[in-house]
């Protein structure tokens, strides 16, 4: 049945669509007194970020003599951001439409979704952890979610990748980076001659940990592989990690932070990989973005960011199981 329907006949659903209205309310609020910047990024962009991870919506663009061109819908507020913060923006954050191909039949994606990016400059990706916890309780305290108690109060719960898969997959991390194939394959998964490291990763990942992460408070996840972050800096201490942090609450994934790269160089060769892994993989080809880039050799202060998905945040608050509830 169509959403207008649903509300028409059942005017008390109501109640959990103006969650959203509330959250939103209270986001803005959160960043105003902590002086940042709103902006508003574009939808229609010709160069989505270079990430292969991620399948974009592509369509074409005519000028007035029907010359065309090809453009994208946005995947991500994050270049834009970035290149204003070049500009010399200062701490800014956007809440926008994000669009990303593949996610639908999930009732945690959805192709058409709202997004949170904030960025601080002068912070690394632990500063931004505290953004969260601050966030989050200035919403609320706590939540009930499917009949779980989330206690929201700082400190969080905090893991690092590899003590993640010790404690839950009972996988030597160290033994995952050389020997990921024989690994998943003594556990039972399907391994290809084609299977990417990454996704013997997410295989592991998403059927042994995710569902533990964020029970009874939520978790940081944090120090991925820096193969998994594209415009994340790696660990000085050790360059196989990434300074990068997910959290979860009741098993949801709510944001994603990296302490932002800076070098322009590396930028630019991660993107070109990426651009090789999107062909390797018979995904949608597009360029990266030079302008960015140009916009890096100028110089993109010391930032760290992140973005959060609404509307997963607006499920955990409104209590429901199915993302298209929020929508």
């Amino acid at each position: 049945m169509k959403t207008w329907k649903k509300l028409r006949e059942n005017p008390k659903l109501w109640d959990q669509y103006f969650v959203r209205e509330r959250i939103l309310r209270a986001i803005r609020s959160f960043f105003e007194s902590r002086g940042f910047h709103e902006v508003e990024t574009p939808i229609l962009i010709a160069n989505p970020p270079a990430e292969s991870y991620v399948d974009v919506f592509e369509t074409t663009l005519f000028d007035r003599n029907r010359k065309s061109q090809k453009a994208y819908l946005s995947t991500s507020p994050e270049v834009p951001l970035k290149k204003l913060m070049v500009a010399g923006l200062g701490n800014c954050y956007a809440i926008t439409k994000s669009f990303r191909n593949m996610e639908t039949q999930s009732n945690l994606h959805n192709p058409e979704f709202t997004i949170l990016e904030w960025y601080r400059v002068g912070a690394n990706y632990m500063d931004i952890t505290r953004d969260c916890e601050q966030l989050l309780l200035s919403i609320t305290g706590s939540l009930s979610y499917q009949g779980k108690t989330i206690d929201l109060s700082a400190p969080w719960e905090r893991l690092t990748v590899a003590e993640a898969f010790a404690k839950w997959a009972q996988v030597n991390f160290d033994d995952f980076f050389i020997n990921a194939k024989n690994i998943a394959r003594q556990k039972g998964y399907r391994v290809e001659a084609k299977t990417t490291w990454e996704q013997l990763f997410n295989q592991i990942f998403l059927n042994e940990i995710e569902k533990n992460l964020g029970i009874g408070k939520p978790t940081i996840l944090y120090d991925f592989p820096s193969a998994m972050g594209a415009l994340a800096k790696k660990k000085k201490s050790d360059p196989r990690y990434a300074e990068r942090f997910e959290f979860f609450i009741a098993g949801l994934e709510l944001g994603d932070c990296y302490s932002e790269l800076t070098d322009w160089k590396e930028q630019e060769e991660r993107f070109k990989k990426e651009l090789l892994e999107i062909k390797r993989l018979g995904k949608t080809e597009y360029d990266y973005d030079h302008d960015f880039i140009e916009a890096l050799k100028v110089g993109l202060p010391e930032c760290s960011g992140i973005a959060m998905g609404v509307d997963r945040l607006v499920m955990l608050f409104a209590d429901v199981p199915d993302i298209a509830e929020t929508m």
